[in-house]
């Protein structure tokens, strides 16, 4: 028995417009419905739910990253930058990464790279105290 990965991701938003543009509009997640309370898009493979109710994003470096290609993640950040979103976090590990907050302050960050190329990196150059395991261990 096992998970198989993120199902879907449920933001709490105060203004159901204001997300919808930014997700729909700024993004280009890809909308599948709306309603009074809420609306489903998707990035990708990734199911987004937006929620009408009181957002109360974390303080701590919980965030939702999105994938992006190297060849666009120029264009990305310099789009988002344009938008005049708010930044969070500079980046400092392997991989291009653009922190940014959407309109209820939920962290987000775009993401150049993947599981296997951090890993690769921290091997090089491992965090304090880190293990690693070899997949059979898994």
């Amino acid at each position: 028995m096992k998970l198989n990965g993120l199902n879907h991701l449920t933001l709490a938003v105060a203004d159901l417009d204001r997300s919808w543009d930014f997700y729909h509009g700024l993004l280009g997640a890809r909308p599948h419905a709306r309603w009074a309370g809420g609306a489903y898009l998707s990035l990708g493979d990734l199911w987004l739910c937006l929620s009408l109710d009181a957002p109360e994003p974390g303080s701590g470096y919980t965030h939702y990253a999105f994938d992006v290609t190297p060849a666009d993640f120029p264009a990305w950040a310099e789009r988002l930058s344009a938008a005049g979103v708010g930044v969070w976090k500079d980046n400092h590990s392997e991989g291009d990464s653009f922190y940014f907050l959407d309109p209820d302050g939920h962290r987000l960050e775009l993401h150049v790279g993947s599981l296997q190329s951090r890993l690769a990196a921290s091997r090089s150059q491992p965090y304090r105290d880190m293990v690693f395991f070899d997949q059979e261990a898994c």
